[in-house]
């Protein structure tokens, strides 16, 4: 069972699980917050539990808005690149040819004219996880908008630092955060069916609840995986 706990602007997702303990945790990238407590506790005084940890919630989020979740890329040979859930090393191929990424099982190979910047590198890279992620969300909101039996006018992707999705109910429009290139590709399922909710329901309540579970009914365990895959990543191949 699972419901949204509120207190004024921030959101707890409460989960009543078979366990014995209570445990609240702070998800990075944005500070999501999630209670686990055992089955048989009372709604209220989780909420009241809650209320005492706010300032500690607080200054968590603070600490993991303002971590580099990535450290800053040179672009070069040998450097360790995430693709769909699995780091790969970069290989950068300086030739004449028309710049172009290719990948290979265990490389992604960058093929750029001699001499060229960091800057020039990143944006070859970052066109083509445009192209592949734009192939991946296309097929899976083909696929949710016929059962969810939603109206998607327009859907995009972008750069951004603090959400992997937004909505706009109104104009019924979608953007995706280009990073999620890098996710696990059940990840990025995850946040196509939450995003296409929202075109049917603004708030996180019971009714948006209700949805996940009927559409994606182990979308926690995603969200937990997108919240923590990086932490346990798998080690790259020469």
């Amino acid at each position: 069972m699972s419901e949204i706990l509120r207190f004024n602007d921030l959101e707890v997702l409460l989960t009543l699980k078979p366990i014995k303990n209570i445990h609240l945790s702070v998800h990075p990238p944005i500070g999501d917050v999630t209670l686990s407590a055992p089955e048989d506790m009372d709604v209220e005084k989780l909420r009241v539990y809650v209320s005492t940890k706010l300032g500690w919630i607080r200054k968590e989020q603070k600490k993991i808005r303002a971590q580099k979740h990535e450290p800053e890329h040179l672009f070069i040979t040998q450097e360790s690149h995430w693709f769909f859930g699995k780091r790969y090393l970069l290989k950068i191929t300086e030739s004449n040819k028309r710049p172009q990424v290719v990948l290979h099982h265990h490389k992604i190979e960058l093929i750029v004219p001699a001499g060229s910047s960091r800057e020039y590198k990143q944006e070859k890279l970052y066109q083509w996880y445009r192209q592949e992620l734009s192939l991946v969300l296309h097929e899976m909101i083909e696929r949710y908008i016929n059962s969810m039996n939603v109206s998607l006018a327009h859907w995009g992707i972008r750069k951004v630092r603090t959400k992997w999705g937004s909505c706009n109910d109104k104009t019924k429009s979608i953007w995706f955060n280009i990073e999620l290139a890098k996710k696990p590709k059940e990840c990025i399922e995850y946040i196509v069916v939450h995003e296409l909710i929202h075109l049917k329901e603004r708030h996180h309540n019971d009714n948006f609840l209700m949805m996940m579970n009927r559409y994606l009914p182990n979308w926690e365990l995603r969200r937990k995986q997108l919240n923590e895959w990086h932490k346990s990543p798998t080690s790259p191949k020469n």
